[in-house]
């Protein structure tokens, strides 16, 4: 039943798709990086755009074949259903849009980004569903599998060749440039960026959609409760402003009450666990200088599969099951990474934010990092902005919200203070 639903939501994601793309070429500015070859060929030969769009999938495919060899897998001859499928679902969009003529500049553009925000919701609809790529998506997957290049630089250099090769066609047919203008360039920069916020901002509804798989997911945690409660294992997360000395007290903490400490640890177990260094992690985890700006550089991404995620996406899906395996284990103190998030439905997780007035930030940084205090002010107030963002980025909360806490504690009271508050609080759990 579940299969059913992914291919059906598949199905209606190829058909909004299509709409997408029959919308941003009506717009008469061009059309998708993807389609440009397709579209310059229709306007030149008798087939249609769709007839073409079969045609260019097919040869894409005979192309994974001969790149994949051996390692082309049964399954992906699924893409030669799909693209027929989607190549007369254009011709039918095309044909419903019949009277989309867009007369003057401002309108074309009206048509292009309404086309485009279509085609992004498409888009999020075939990567909800994960069952099937489409040809050009696949083809890219292959190349990144076969030479084991970047996925994301891969896309971007596959979309920029084919509006090439189509730009040449139209001047090789029509002696100047014809299906293939500014409208192409900004679906290639539009259409994954937008399909990243519908996949960002819809999240909620996945449990509503695959409600068996939650289900699942949920029992699991629950046990994994149920089994701490009954060994008493108990887990505490910190969340700290930068200069709150947040570290340094965790760390104390977890010495006096017997628990593991974890925090460059964590590093150090994604690393083994993603083949990235513990030096590049600790450059990307936790530090976002403006969300929007990631979505847009990282949007290719958002056409592969969970295996081929923006590098910053998978360091912290990584971090979040190392986090779980460690919280599992029980009894430990757990410093930073969202994981009062990571673990929000687990009953047996103590979560504690480490505040501090500036004035003993300042101190704290100066007397750490042996600088000034306009630097040491200017760094708490940058890395405290990126924790903010980063926070705000994978959870959808406010950063140091008391709400997303049991504790909120100024770290100035003391560690004596500290360690009563948190006893007190893990007896009345």
């Amino acid at each position: 039943m579940n299969k059913l639903k992914r291919y059906l939501l598949f199905l209606i994601g190829l058909f909004i798709n299509a709409l997408g793309v029959s919308l941003v070429t009506k717009a008469n500015l061009g059309t998708s990086p993807i389609s440009s070859i397709p579209y310059v060929l229709s306007l030149h030969f008798p087939l249609t755009l769709g007839n073409f769009t079969i045609i260019f999938s097919i040869l894409l495919i005979v192309l994974q074949i001969l790149i994949l060899r051996k390692n082309f897998k049964m399954e992906n001859i699924l893409q030669i259903p799909v693209s027929v499928a989607f190549g007369y679902f254009i011709d039918l969009t095309m044909y419903l849009f019949f009277w989309v003529n867009p007369g003057n500049y401002a309108m074309k553009l009206v048509a292009l980004l309404v086309g485009c925000t279509v085609l992004g919701f498409g888009v999020y609809l075939e990567v909800l569903a994960d069952v099937v790529m489409l040809p050009g998506e696949s083809f890219v997957r292959a190349i990144v599998q076969t030479w084991n290049t970047n996925f994301g630089t891969t896309k971007i250099i596959f979309d920029s060749s084919m509006t090439v090769i189509a730009g040449v066609l139209s001047f090789v047919f029509f002696g100047r440039l014809n299906g293939v203008r500014e409208g192409t360039i900004i679906a290639a920069l539009l259409v994954g960026f937008i399909a990243r916020l519908f996949g960002k901002h819809l999240e909620f509804v996945k449990p509503y959609i695959f409600p068996e798989e939650y289900k699942a997911e949920k029992a699991g945690v629950q046990e994994r409760a149920d089994d701490n409660e009954t060994n008493h294992k108990n887990v505490i997360v910190i969340g700290r402003q930068y200069g709150s000395g947040g570290h340094d007290i965790g760390k104390l903490l977890a010495d006096r009450l017997g628990y593991e400490f974890y925090d460059r640890e964590i590093i150090k177990m994604t690393a083994g666990t993603t083949g990235m260094t513990s030096d590049f992690i600790e450059k990307k985890e936790e530090s976002m200088t403006n969300s929007l700006l990631y979505d847009f550089v990282n949007q290719m991404y958002q056409y592969g599969n969970e295996k081929e995620e923006a590098p910053k996406d998978k360091i912290f899906e990584a971090e979040s099951k190392v986090i779980r395996k460690l919280a599992d284990k029980g009894n430990c103190v757990i410093i930073g990474r969202c994981s009062d998030y990571v673990l929000k439905d687990d009953s047996r997780v103590l979560k504690v934010f480490f505040t501090a007035p500036l004035k003993s930030r300042i101190e704290r940084v100066m007397k750490r990092l042996n600088t000034g205090s306009g630097d040491a002010q200017n760094r708490i107030r940058r890395e405290d902005k990126m924790r903010f963002d980063n926070y705000h980025y994978y959870t959808g909360r406010m950063w140091g919200a008391a709400s997303n806490f049991d504790i909120t504690i100024n770290t100035d009271m003391g560690v004596d203070y500290i360690e009563t508050c948190i006893r007190g609080a893990m007896n009345m759990r």
